[in-house]
C-alpha cells in the first residue's frame, strides 16, 4: 500500500507527527485518501468516512437526499468516475449556496447509488450524467462515502470545493462533469431551495481511526517483499504481530527520511524500554547490550538472493539470531544461532553516501574475506563466526549501522575482560598442545599434558601472521631481546573462532589503552556525523 504525504506538522521533536496521505492498494493499484497520527508508542491510519453527528440514530451508509435543481446552479454539484473505470460514480465538487450543499447531507466523495430509485452501481459516468440531466426539477439520489475514493479522480479533501465554470457539454469520467447548470427541466418557475429539514440528521465528514499500529518490537522495511528492490522514499511499518500499515511513500526525499527517523527513534525508544525491563532479570554478566530488527541476505535455490527480517540481539557472552523477538525468558534459548562473542568479527561492507557513491569499509586487522557486494541494499554489515562462515545484514538507517557498530565493540570488549583468557586445543608436528589468549599476559602455548609452558610473548610482539584458509596458522613474533622474528606454527580444528579471538583479544586491549584510537577508526559514525 502507498501512501503520499501532502503535509505533516510536528508536534514534538521526532515522537508525535500527522498528516494527509493517499493510501495505494498494490492489489487493485487504487489510491486512498488517509491521515497518519504517529504517538510515541502507536501509529495510526485514518479514513474519512461521514458519520450522523445529531437527529436520528440511523446508519449513515446510505442517505436519500432530496435535491431541487435550481434555474440557476441546477443540482450544485460535479461527479467523477464510472462503470468503465470500476470505479462508482462520485461527487467531486459541491457549490457554495446552491442545492447541493444546501441539504448538508452531500459530500464530496459520496458514491451516488440510486436517482430517483434507479440504481446506477454499474452505470457508466455518462449513463449516470444523463439521468441526472433528465431527472426533471426535483432528483431522490441515494449515496453512500465511498472511504477509498482511487486517487486517479484527485477528489479534494475540502468540502464543498471551489466555484468552477465547468461545461455542460461532453462529459469525462476523470473530469468534472458539471451538474451545476440546468438540466431539462419543465418548470420555469424559480424551485424552493434544497435545505435540510429540522428533524432529519446531521452529517460530518470525519477522520475516524481505521488501523493502528504498536510500535513496539516493530520493523521498518523500504524493499519489496524478500527482495533488493529499493522503493523511492518509501517504506512500510510491519508490527510483532505481522500487521503491516502498507506502503508509506512520500514526495520528496526529506519528508520520507523526516518521518523514517521518527518512527525509528520511537521503536528504537521502546526496544531500549524493553531492554531495560529484561536487564532487570538478568545478573550484570548477562546483560542486553543491545537488540533490533535486521535484514538477512539469504542464498535462494536458483542462486538469487533473498532477504528475510531477523532479530538480533547482544547479551552477556552471546550474540542471538532470531526469527521473531525474544518476549520470555525461555524464548531466550530457542535463537536460531547464538555464537560466542570473543569468536565473532564484526565488519561494514557498504554506506550509502549523499552523492549515492558507494564506500567500501574493512574494519578488521589482518583477516580478509570476500563477499559479493552486487546487491543494491546500502547500510550492510556481516557477522564472520566459526568455520569461515558468516551472516550478512542489512540496516534502514545510517544511523542503526553506527548503534550496531559500537555495540558490537563494547559487548566484545565487555566479554573479553569478563572472560579474561581463551584456551583452544591446537597441535603441532603431532604433539597436542594448548593455545592460550590472556587479556593480562597476551599468548601463551603449553603442553597438553604436562602444562609446561613452552612460549609465551605479548599482543605487542606480534607482526603478523598468515594461514592457509584451512586449519594452519604462522604467528610472527618479535624477540624481545635479539630483535629478530619468530615464526610460530600452529593447526586449530576451528581456525576462524581463533582468529577472531585473537583480534577481539588485540582490539580490547588497545581500547583499555587508547579509547580514542578505537573511535577514530569507526567508518560508521564517521559518516552520520558528516550528514
Amino acid at each position: 500500500m502507498l501512501i503520499f504525504l501532502n503535509f505533516c506538522v510536528c508536534l514534538s521533536f521526532l515522537q508525535t507527527k500527522t498528516g494527509i496521505a493517499l493510501l495505494y492498494d498494490e492489489v487493485s493499484e487504487n489510491a486512498y485518501d488517509i491521515r497518519l497520527k504517529l504517538t510515541k508508542e502507536v501509529l495510526t491510519i485514518q479514513k474519512q468516512d461521514v458519520v450522523c453527528v445529531s437527529g436520528s440514530d440511523h446508519s449513515a451508509n446510505h442517505r436519500t437526499v432530496t435535491l431541487r435543481r435550481q434555474p440557476v446552479g441546477g443540482l450544485g454539484l460535479s461527479i467523477k468516475g464510472g462503470a468503465e473505470h470500476k470505479v462508482p460514480v462520485v461527487i467531486s465538487k459541491i457549490f457554495k449556496n446552491q442545492a447541493a450543499e444546501q441539504t448538508g447531507m452531500l459530500f464530496i466523495g459520496d458514491a451516488i447509488i440510486q436517482v430517483n430509485g434507479i440504481n446506477v452501481e454499474s452505470a457508466t459516468h455518462e449513463e449516470v450524467v444523463h439521468l441526472l440531466r433528465n431527472a426533471g426539477d426535483e432528483v431522490t439520489i441515494t449515496v453512500q462515502y465511498l472511504r477509498e475514493a482511487p486517487s486517479f479522480l484527485k477528489l479534494p479533501l475540502g468540502s464543498p470545493g471551489p466555484s468552477s465554470d465547468h461545461s455542460s457539454g461532453t462529459s469525462s469520467p476523470l473530469f468534472d462533469s458539471g451538474l451545476h447548470l440546468n438540466g431539462n427541466s419543465t418548470n420555469t418557475a424559480p424551485s424552493s431551495p434544497s435545505s435540510p429539514i429540522a428533524n432529519e440528521p446531521k452529517y460530518e465528514k470525519r477522520w475516524l481511526d481505521t488501523l493502528s499500529v504498536p510500535l513496539s518490537m516493530a520493523r521498518i522495511s523500504r524493499y519489496k517483499t524478500g527482495t533488493d528492490k529499493l522503493r523511492s522514499n518509501a517504506f512500510e511499518v510491519l508490527a510483532l504481530d505481522g500487521v503491516s500499515t502498507g506502503i508509506l511513500q512520500f514526495y520528496t526525499a526529506q519528508e520520507s527520511a523526516d518521518w523514517l527517523r521518527a518512527m525509528s527513534t520511537n521503536i528504537s525508544d521502546l526496544t531500549l524500554q524493553n531492554m531495560k525491563m529484561a536487564n532487570k532479570c538478568c545478573s550484570p554478566s548477562d546483560q542486553v547490550i543491545h537488540m533490533g530488527w535486521v535484514n538477512e541476505r539469504l542464498e535462494g535455490t536458483d542462486s538469487s538472493q533473498l532477504y528475510k527480517f531477523k532479530f538480533l540481539a547482544l547479551k552477556g557472552s552471546s550474540f542471538y539470531i532470531f526469527s521473531t523477538p525474544p518476549v520470555s525468558t525461555l524464548d531466550w534459548v530457542r535463537a536460531e544461532k547464538i555464537y560466542n562473542l570473543c569468536e565473532v568479527l564484526f565488519k561494514i561492507h557498504k554506506l550509502w553516501l549523499a552523492d549515492d557513491c558507494w564506500l567500501q569499509a574493512n574494519l578488521y586487522l589482518g583477516i580478509h574475506q570476500d563477499f559479493d557486494l552486487e546487491d543494491q541494499r546500502p547500510y550492510c554489515f556481516s557477522v564472520m563466526v566459526g568455520h569461515g562462515k558468516s551472516h550478512y545484514f542489512n540496516v534502514e538507517l545510517g544511523s542503526e549501522l553506527a548503534v550496531w557498530e559500537k555495540s558490537f565493540q563494547r559487548a566484545i570488549f565487555l566479554e573479553v575482560q569478563r572472560t579474561g583468557s581463551k584456551t583452544y586445543m591446537c597441535s603441532w608436528q603431532g604433539d597436542t598442545l594448548c593455545f592460550t589468549v590472556d587479556f593480562a599476559l597476551g599468548f601463551t602455548c603449553f603442553d597438553s599434558k604436562t602444562k609446561n609452558v613452552l612460549w609465551r610473548f605479548k599482543f605487542s610482539q606480534l607482526k603478523g601472521s598468515s594461514d592457509d584458509g584451512k586449519t594452519r596458522v604462522k604467528l610472527l613474533f618479535q624477540n624481545t631481546d635479539t630483535k629478530q622474528i619468530e615464526t610460530k606454527e600452529l593447526e586449530f580444528q576451528d581456525l576462524t573462532a581463533v582468529l577472531h579471538c585473537i583480534h577481539s583479544f588485540i582490539a580490547a586491549k588497545v581500547a583499555s589503552v587508547d579509547p580514542v584510537f578505537i573511535d577514530s577508526q569507526s567508518i560508521a559514525r564517521k559518516y552520520m556525523y558528516s550528514n
